[in-house]
């Protein structure tokens, strides 16, 4: 069946991230929403669903159990059980919670998306910050500052890890044996580990597919918990639907325990665009990607034909990673503003010097932005 990606002008919308450079003329790229419109049978199934008229409170059908779980199974590998299943408002809601419900400090490595940092100070966790290595143009784990942070920490090193997986901002899909060295660090030193899995459905490169850090061992399915969404692959994060996977049961129980009295339920609208992307959208899904990829090599060889700006290869998300440092500037973001370009800023993301570039937009979007952001560079080259 074909497939094609819709783009409506959201100029003068609701949109967060056209709303923030309204009356300018700023090309948004920055806040990770896509400009895609949701595919045809997630609003489909919306529309189905406010036919009925009665939007009262709802609850998690048996049908979207059933489709969360083959789901997971189908396209991972992964067995799940329905009741390993615990529904969120939003991912960012499940990263604060595990933080509250975490019975020590807490772990990450940077750069890293904000609410990794955000959350530990949220429930008064201290965190813990590793850099991640970057050799050779591209970005690894640094194990051995992982255990040189657990050693200085002593009596009071963390006790949880927040793992991006696969990374926003920097677009690594992380490889079976960094995850098994990753798993044996927090078994040795007893972390429970929380991994954002939200794009683990926008792999870039096409040999590679995604492993849930749960499904390594027994070991690492009774440590985990695992925060997915069809927010990102589809672009309905609008509809804040989101969810855990705890298989360990009493692991289970702390994390509702910490959800209690504060975390509301799913709007019932998030509940049916969830269940309707992943039980239909794969084919929009394929599409998507085909056009993400065209948009990442583009971006890619614009960036390496300009001097002072370098862009690590994108492996998975619809964001790219930009090192502008040797240009000089003390305002990156500031600057390239000025010349219609709104990126995230990489001191949000613990990288000062770093630019943030959503390209889940249309081609002839992205080609307008590679000429803004030229022309930016050659000027202070020209200065």
């Amino acid at each position: 069946m074909r497939v094609t990606l819709e783009t409506p002008d959201r100029r003068g919308s609701d949109s967060l991230k056209w709303g923030k450079y309204a009356g300018q003329e700023v090309l948004p790229l920055w806040v990770a929403d896509m400009d895609f419109a949701a595919p045809p049978c997630v609003i489909a199934a919306l529309q189905r669903r406010l036919a009925h008229g009665v939007l009262g409170y709802g609850v998690v059908s048996k049908s979207l159990e059933e489709t969360v779980v083959r789901y997971l199974q189908d396209a991972y590998g992964w067995a799940v059980r329905a009741e390993w299943l615990v529904w969120l408002p939003g991912l960012v809601t499940g990263l604060n919670v595990v933080c509250r419900m975490s019975e020590g400090g807490v772990l990450t490595q940077t750069p890293v998306y904000p609410p990794f940092l955000s959350a530990p100070v949220h429930s008064a966790r201290a965190l813990t910050r590793v850099p991640l290595a970057f050799r050779n143009n591209g970005w690894q784990m640094d194990f051995p500052a992982l255990e040189a942070a657990m050693r200085a920490a002593g009596g009071n090193a963390p006790k949880t890890l927040l793992l991006c997986h696969p990374h926003n901002p920097v677009g690594r899909a992380w490889t079976r044996e960094e995850l098994a060295t990753l798993a044996d660090f927090s078994v040795r030193h007893d972390l429970l580990v929380c991994s954002d899995e939200i794009h683990c459905d926008l792999l870039l490169e096409e040999k590679r597919s995604h492993l849930p850090f749960a499904r390594l061992s027994e070991e690492t399915e009774r440590r985990s918990v695992t925060l997915m969404a069809p927010s990102k692959t589809f672009n309905i994060p609008g509809l804040g639907c989101a969810f855990a996977v705890i298989p360990d049961a009493a692991l289970r129980r702390r994390f509702m325990g910490a959800m209690a009295g504060i975390v509301p339920h799913v709007n019932v609208l998030g509940l049916v665009a969830c269940e309707a992307a992943l039980k239909e959208g794969g084919a929009w899904r394929e599409t998507l990607l085909s056009v993400l990829r065209q948009n990442r090599d583009r971006l890619e060889t614009a960036v390496a034909a300009l001097p002072g700006v370098s862009m690590t290869r994108v492996e998975a998300t619809y964001l790219a990673w930009l090192d502008v440092r040797a240009l000089g500037l003390a305002h990156p973001v500031r600057y390239f503003e000025e010349h219609g370009l709104g990126f995230s800023d990489g001191a949000e993301f613990d990288a000062p010097g770093w630019l943030r570039c959503n390209f889940g937009c249309a081609p002839e979007m992205l080609e307008n932005a590679i000429s803004r952001f030229a022309r930016a560079v050659k000027m202070l080259r020209a200065a």
